[in-house]
């Protein structure tokens, strides 16, 4: 029986006899037979997996796709703070800044906390427990009534990561385009199997989670209609925890749409993670970042907002079609700067 964490596998005597002599002449580079599949495989990868395009999934009047402009969601989640006059003002910011849709958290507080969390001490400007503070962070139907009207009002989508099986239910009243997985949520069986069944699509947030659990969820979801955004769940970010190339990675490994969902101080990373494909980008969005809020410091104020609609705007004109070319532009310039003795 193999040990944890581990298969077996029959090979034929001719490649183990080559993977040994391999470790064997490495100089001790290759510490075994083990270290060295792992090398090769992930050489494989690199080399020999293909970016992957598929088909775009339809949200809402939006197609979200690689060969599609790119996708903006405002996440407001809880930012804010309870009050509805003020989600309305994120809802006019997301607006005004030219992003395409808004996110909010819903959540059955007694359901997602157990009653020893929601009784722990924690100072709030809503009480002197943690749960005072999450049931003064939630909206009920009476908010998101008017969270519905104001959206549609103001002519831009708005969705919801539901955090439990309850929540589905609440938010199909509204009729929302699209469920959004929160990463917290990625391994919640039965939350996957209540959104599979809502027939929407689904937006996958995959911070702190493995290819595995990965993998996992997407045995229940399918890759169609699932757009799949990398993410790495610390707020903020590090910089050396961004870790964008993953972006890359899925593009080779998932048959359905990758984007990022970033959590860092400031604009750049989620530039480049635009330029290494991401075809969606999630910020959360806040009216000052001084605000009161856990998710405050990691979000994005009105100047970045608006740099990031502008970038993601001419980024297809900045990457071009791939194909080297001499452009007519240049062709003055060769007469110019060109000598007799070329090649």
């Amino acid at each position: 029986m193999p040990k944890q964490g581990y298969m077996s596998l029959t090979i034929p005597e001719e490649l183990n006899e080559k993977i040994s002599s391999y470790v064997n002449e490495s100089s001790g580079l290759i510490l075994n037979k083990t270290q060295a599949v792992i090398q090769a495989w992930n050489f494989y990868e690199k080399i020999f997996l293909d970016i992957k395009n598929p088909e775009p999934v339809k949200i809402g009047n939006r197609l979200i796709g690689h060969k599609q402009p790119v996708f903006l969601i405002a996440e407001i989640g809880i930012n804010h703070n309870g009050d509805i006059n003020i989600a309305k003002k994120l809802i006019d910011l997301a607006v005004n800044c030219g992003w395409h849709a808004v996110k909010f958290q819903k959540r059955n507080v007694d359901v997602v906390y157990s009653k020893e969390d929601l009784e722990r001490a924690r100072e709030s400007p809503f009480g002197t427990t943690n749960g005072d503070l999450k049931r003064a962070l939630e909206f009920g139907e009476r908010e998101y009534k008017e969270i519905d009207e104001y959206c549609k009002e103001k002519g831009i989508m708005w969705f919801a990561s539901p955090w439990d099986v309850g929540s589905v239910d609440f938010l199909e009243k509204f009729d929302v385009p699209c469920y959004k997985i929160a990463s917290a949520t990625l391994t919640n069986k039965s939350l996957l199997n209540k959104i599979k069944e809502t027939g929407k699509p689904v937006i996958l947030s995959t911070g702190m989670s493995s290819m595995e659990e990965i993998k996992k969820a997407l045995s229940i979801l399918g890759e169609e209609n699932l757009v799949i955004l990398h993410c790495t769940s610390t707020y903020p970010t590090k910089l050396e925890e961004l870790n964008l190339n993953v972006i890359k990675t899925f593009r080779k490994y998932f048959n359905c749409p990758i984007g990022y969902s970033g959590h860092e101080t400031g604009i750049m990373p989620s530039v480049v993670a635009l330029a290494l494909g991401a075809c969606v980008v999630e910020r959360h969005i806040t009216l000052d970042r001084s605000m009161y809020g856990s998710d405050q410091a990691a979000s994005l104020e009105k100047k970045g907002m608006e740099y990031i609609t502008r970038e993601a705007e001419f980024l297809s004109l900045y990457l071009g079609d791939g194909n080297k070319k001499i452009f007519e532009s240049e062709k003055p310039i060769i007469k110019k700067l060109r000598r007799v003795d070329n090649l």
